[in-house]
């Protein structure tokens, strides 16, 4: 008998969520479709998997079963697929890398590593706000360049290339986008431009939740993508800060940057994977980081 991880994973979020609406707003998908998913995958075992209860829906002994193999089960495939790709990047000597923000940074390094790894080639991929570690996490990349702090950074190596002020970027025509400086007491009652919630500490550092004099940050929109954060920005759903380079990397008509007093600076860096550790691909990718 064949069954597909994505039937597992159907079943392992109504199983953690407690009830379909809630599985398929996480999996991103209608409620009849994890329905149908999960009534295959009942019919394949020969087993009924859910109970239905005035309250929701609760495994049976038999859900609980699989609900008790499927976390280890899925996270052996990821890590066999994880390994596959790493086979195949090596044997075609390429480095995956990832990066949270465009910048010249991530230029300058992949023109010094062309240097000095000229069989190599260095694959930058871009994450969205939603992951901070810019595929690290689910070890997708070796490498990344990132901005502190991250969710998770304490299972990583990380490294502080360079620290530079933050900035407020602030909707054309808005009452301070005139001013030389904002003090940022100024914008705390403002509604802020958030990253995903589930990113937590990165969420909280770019809404400075911890550098407030008074009140809980508002949140006007979401944005995962530059593009969304800078058009949510123009549109006046909120205002945000960013690195003081973002002024000229994310150049918007709608969006003025503005210098902040009274919060801290980011720290952009280099961050890998505890098994890189003496790779020698890697190693000389982080030596160029350096320089760069």
């Amino acid at each position: 008998m064949d069954v597909h991880t994505r039937l597992l994973r159907y079943f392992t979020a109504v199983a953690e969520e407690g009830g379909l609406t809630r599985a398929s707003e996480r999996l991103y998908v209608s409620q009849p479709a994890v329905t149908r998913q999960i009534h295959r995958l009942e019919d394949l075992l020969g087993a009924h998997l859910f109970d239905r209860t005035p309250t929701g829906i609760r495994l049976t002994a038999a859900g609980r079963a699989l609900a008790d193999r499927t976390p280890t089960l899925l996270a052996a495939w990821e890590e066999a697929v994880r390994d596959v790709r790493l086979a195949v990047d090596r044997e075609a000597q390429v480095l995956p890398v990832g990066f949270i923000a465009s910048g010249g940074p991530a230029s300058a390094v992949q023109a010094a590593f062309a240097r000095v790894r000229p069989a190599w080639r260095l694959e930058l991929r871009q994450a969205p706000w939603s992951d901070p570690t810019a595929g690290l996490a689910d070890r997708r990349v070796r490498a990344a360049l990132v901005l502190l702090p991250l969710p998770g950074q304490e299972g990583l190596r990380v490294e502080v290339l360079h620290t530079e002020p933050r900035s407020a970027a602030l909707p054309v025509g808005h009452p301070l986008a005139e001013r030389e400086v904002i003090r940022f007491e100024e914008l705390e009652d403002e509604p802020f431009v958030a990253a995903p919630e589930h990113t937590g500490a990165w969420r909280d550092h770019w809404l400075a939740a911890g550098e407030r004099t008074s009140g809980t940050p508002r949140v006007g929109a979401v944005a995962e993508h530059p593009d969304e954060w800078l058009n949510a920005i123009a549109a006046g759903l909120g205002v945000a800060l960013a690195p003081e380079s973002a002024a000229r990397y994310y150049a918007h008509p709608g969006v003025v940057y503005r210098p902040v007093a009274g919060v801290s600076p980011v720290q952009a860096g280099v961050a890998w994977v505890p098994d890189a550790e003496g790779d020698p691909v890697v190693d000389d990718f982080i030596a160029c980081c350096r320089g760069a």
